[in-house]
C-alpha cells in the first residue's frame, strides 16, 4: 500500500496548462458517472453482506475480501468503458497513471473489517479531481441504503436530500471520531494518546471503522468532527469534499490546507474546528 501511495504523489504534480472549468453539461455528466460507479459497486458489496467471504491479509491485521475486489473491478470497468482516458488511483489495485487532468480516486470497500463481521459500517467512496481540484464525491453505504454525494460549489446530499454541519461550537459538548492505522501494534504514532485525551474533553469520541463514513457523518450533523493521524486518498477524497459543500471545515493537522494525498486529515463543523487542533497538539502532531 505505502508504494502504491507514493506513486499517488508523483503523478499529483500541477499541470502547467489548467483546463478550462467544466461546464454544466459536463459537470452533470460526471456526476451520473460517479454515482453509476459508485452504485455499481455498492451492488457488490450488497449481494456478499452476510455471506462467507474469502479472506486475505495484506498485513498482520489489514484484511481483503473478494467482495473488495469484485467491487473495484466493476468499477473500474465502468470507469475505463466511459473514460477510457482518465487516470484511476484505487485501493487494491496498482494501475498506471497517464496523465490526464481527470482523476478517480476510489476505495471499493471502506471499513473492511467491519463487512468482513458482518457490522453495517461499510461503503464505496469514489471521488473525481479535475486538474486537482475535487469536483465530485460519491459514498454509498448499500446495507444502509445511504447515498451521499456532493459536487463542488453545489452543496452536500443524503438520497438526495440537503445536508447540513452540526451547529455544536463547544468541545465538551462534541461527538467526535477517529480512526487507527492498520498497523497499530507496531507503529508508534498510532493515535492511541491524542484519542485518550480528547476522549476527556469531548462529550465522546467514536471509533466506527470508516473513514468515509465518519466524514459523511461529520457532514450531516450525526458527528461534530473527525480527525486521523495516517490516512490514505482513498479513504477521504469523497467524504472531504461533501464536508465542505456540507459547510464544514477540512484542513491538515497543522490547521493548513488540506490535501487527500497528505496523509492527515481534520473535518469539523467548523465551529469547534480551532478547539480541536489545539487539543491534538498538546499532545503532538507531526507529519506521518
Amino acid at each position: 500500500m505505502s508504494g502504491f501511495f507514493y506513486i499517488a504523489l508523483e503523478g499529483s504534480k500541477e499541470i502547467e496548462e489548467p483546463m478550462q472549468k467544466l461546464t454544466d453539461d459536463e459537470r452533470t455528466r460526471l456526476l451520473r458517472d460517479v454515482r453509476e460507479a459508485v452504485r455499481l459497486g455498492g451492488e457488490i458489496l450488497r449481494a456478499h453482506f452476510g455471506k462467507r467471504k474469502e479472506i486475505a491479509f495484506k498485513g498482520r491485521i489489514d484484511p481483503v475480501t473478494n467482495a473488495d475486489i469484485a467491487s473495484e473491478r466493476v468499477i473500474v470497468d465502468f470507469i475505463r468503458s466511459r473514460h477510457p482516458d482518465h487516470d484511476i488511483i484505487t485501493e487494491e489495485s496498482d494501475l498506471s497513471l497517464v496523465g490526464s487532468p481527470f482523476r478517480w480516486i476510489i476505495d471499493p470497500l471502506d471499513g473492511t473489517v467491519n463487512y468482513t463481521h458482518n457490522h453495517p459500517m461499510a461503503a464505496v467512496s469514489v471521488g473525481l479531481e479535475a486538474n486537482g481540484v475535487m469536483e465530485i464525491g460519491a459514498v454509498y453505504n448499500p446495507i444502509r441504503e445511504e447515498f451521499y454525494h456532493a459536487v463542488r460549489g453545489g452543496g452536500a446530499f443524503m438520497n438526495d436530500l440537503s445536508i447540513s454541519v452540526s451547529e455544536i461550537d463547544r468541545l465538551d459538548r462534541s461527538l467526535l471520531s477517529t480512526g487507527f492505522p492498520y498497523n497499530i501494534r507496531e507503529n508508534p504514532y498510532n493515535n492511541l494518546e491524542h484519542f485518550c485525551h480528547m476522549a476527556k474533553l469531548a462529550q465522546a469520541v467514536r471509533r466506527d471503522g470508516s473513514a468515509a463514513l465518519n466524514l459523511c457523518y461529520t457532514a450531516m450533523g450525526r458527528y461534530d468532527g473527525y480527525w486521523e493521524l495516517i490516512i490514505s486518498p482513498w479513504d477521504i477524497a469523497a467524504g472531504s469534499l461533501i464536508v465542505t459543500e456540507a459547510g464544514g471545515t477540512v484542513s491538515d493537522l497543522s490547521g493548513g490546507p488540506f490535501s487527500v494525498y497528505g496523509r492527515q486529515v481534520l473535518a469539523t463543523n467548523g465551529r469547534i474546528h480551532e478547539q480541536v487542533l489545539a487539543e491534538l497538539h498538546v499532545v503532538g502532531v507531526k507529519r506521518p
